[in-house]
């Protein structure tokens, strides 16, 4: 490889959320981090490239977007998923869970039905209930190691809501959504006026024999009925910059949704995040390929690890992202023994599955993006834990 992803990068001590508030959020310092969703590869030189360029010109003022940063978009997403967006289509945002909550607070009322789908990112829980609406399920149902939708109950339960946040790869599953669930998402939203917010935070990590497809990509009834989300954050490892965007066809949602934006100045981009966006989706594409490889080869050594030494844990092997979902329901262990078990035996800090909703019990979410050297390091914690179970 090109790339040296075998390289162990001291963050501690660099105000790292995944290192330094491992006491806030485990109660110990003495577990090895493998929780919050960013990698521990530094990024493709070209970002912090162009970084260096504007950090040397020494004056920081007042800056708009760079001109580079929408044509960047465009041809990221014709090249890599042959789908065709206009540049007015495109806006910043400054992460994907800020885009949710004003997306809510625009396009719905206080009381009104946001439907989700546990497991599901827990922000989708939080961050609606947080703006008084009430969160509608549609859980998802595991099958032979892939989630699946259970359609007459999305159908029962959309009628009464405005608005569909849709994980688009899923998360923690790792779930890469077809063609044929995609159609059927889009003509039942279409058909009860429900806007579907497709976040699609993960679409470029999918991994060997899977492909993403845009939601909006497929059609009139999915493009004229939602708001795509994404960001180069998770594929380059720049979520530290707050650059995220949203791409909405629909003149009407576009307009309504940029006027809300621009009333509090919420769509202003920082000096360096659209600069760095720019850089890797015109000069990154080898990292990343290179890097997924070295993710997919981490999958399956964990793969073969847990088959190997732990049995009683398995995963739910992703179709995109470094995101692990462990199986760890044959430990017949409560929740909190569970959580235990990984934090005071382990010393591996995880992500709860039950912060996923109570679908997620007997669950944890655990990071691959990392050097083979730290997986292996908490492997073998667990399995020590393990045999002494």
């Amino acid at each position: 490889m090109k790339y040296n992803f075998d390289e162990i990068i001291e963050r501690q001590g660099t105000d790292c959320l995944k290192y330094d508030k491992r006491e806030e959020f485990f109660g110990t310092n003495d577990i090895l981090p493998m929780w919050i969703a960013d990698m521990d590869f530094r990024a493709p030189e070209c970002v912090y490239k162009s970084l260096h360029q504007r950090v040397e010109h020494g004056i920081y003022g007042y800056t708009f977007i760079s001109p580079a940063w929408k044509p960047a978009i465009i041809d990221w997403n014709k090249r890599r998923y042959g789908w065709d967006i206009k540049e007015e289509e495109i806006g910043f945002v400054a992460g994907i869970v800020p885009a949710i909550s004003f997306i809510i607070q625009c396009f719905s009322n206080e009381g009104d039905g946001i439907l989700i789908q546990p497991p599901v990112y827990h922000p989708y829980f939080h961050v609606p209930e947080g703006l008084n609406r009430r969160v509608v399920t549609n859980p998802l149902q595991l099958q032979q190691g892939e989630y699946k939708i259970d359609f007459e109950d999305f159908e029962n339960k959309i009628k009464e809501c405005r608005i569909f946040l849709f994980c688009h790869p899923h998360n923690p599953g790792g779930q890469v959504w077809e063609e044929d669930t995609l159609r059927r998402i889009a003509d039942i939203c279409h058909k009860h006026n429900v806007l579907v917010v497709s976040d699609e935070i993960h679409c470029d990590m999918t991994l060997k024999g899977y492909k993403h497809i845009p939601f909006a990509s497929i059609g009139e009834n999915a493009a004229q009925n939602s708001i795509t989300l994404m960001a180069a954050s998770k594929t380059f490892n720049i979520a530290g910059l707050k650059s995220s965007y949203h791409i909405i066809p629909n003149e009407n949602i576009r307009q309504s949704y940029n006027d809300y934006l621009s009333k509090g100045e919420l769509n202003f981009a920082s000096l360096f995040a659209t600069e760095a966006v720019a850089a890797a989706y015109n000069q990154g594409e080898e990292w990343l390929q290179q890097m997924l490889e070295y993710v997919e080869d981490n999958i399956d050594f964990m793969q073969n690890y847990l088959k190997e030494n732990t049995p009683r844990l398995t995963m739910i092997r992703p179709q995109a992202s470094y995101l692990v979902f462990i199986d760890a329901r044959a430990l017949n262990l409560t929740q909190k023994q569970l959580i235990d078990f990984f934090v005071k035996e382990a010393k591996v800090g995880l992500n709860d599955g039950e912060s996923f909703g109570k679908e997620g019990s007997g669950f944890m979410r655990m990071n691959v993006g990392c050097p083979r050297a730290t997986l292996k390091e908490a492997l073998d914690r667990i399995k020590r834990a393990y045999d002494k179970l």
